[in-house]
């Protein structure tokens, strides 16, 4: 490590060595313990910087300031969105929509639970079990075979 690497980076992470990234620190303590003076130099300026700025204190605000900052944003509300005009009753229609799905699976169970007309060109229903025992009977014939 250059010592104007090391005096860039106590710019820009500070005096403390542990805040620097990982890969720079084992460098960097190798300068500091050659004592080479561009570094040490760099390193105090930082120790200085950091020091003034952990030191600093922020006034308090001003209470006058603070309740005409707080009038203002309550002047300055913005509109209210159509979204929030009308989510209440936006929201039920989501309700009603269960409702109506309900309906249409009532439906289609019923509709598969009829009988159906006794024509040769319909299908039998998904619920007729009449020709079960028909069906077993061929079946336990093939397997005679």
């Amino acid at each position: 490590m250059t010592p104007e690497r090391f005096a860039h980076l106590a710019d820009a992470y500070g005096a403390n060595l542990q805040h620097w990234p990982a890969s720079e620190r084992s460098a960097a303590q190798v300068l500091l313990d050659s004592r080479q003076p561009q570094a040490l130099q760099a390193l105090q300026q930082a120790r200085w910087l950091d020091q003034q700025l952990d030191s600093y204190q922020l006034p308090a605000p001003d209470p006058a300031l603070v309740r005409q900052i707080v009038a203002s944003a309550a002047a300055h509300r913005p509109r209210a969105r159509f979204w929030s005009h009308y989510s209440g009753w936006l929201a039920s229609l989501g309700w009603v929509g269960v409702g109506l799905t309900g309906v249409a699976a009532g439906m289609l169970a019923v509709t598969l639970s009829l009988p159906l007309a006794p024509s040769h060109e319909t299908l039998p229903s998904v619920f007729d079990q009449s020709d079960a025992e028909f069906v077993l009977s061929i079946n336990a014939e093939e397997a005679e075979q």
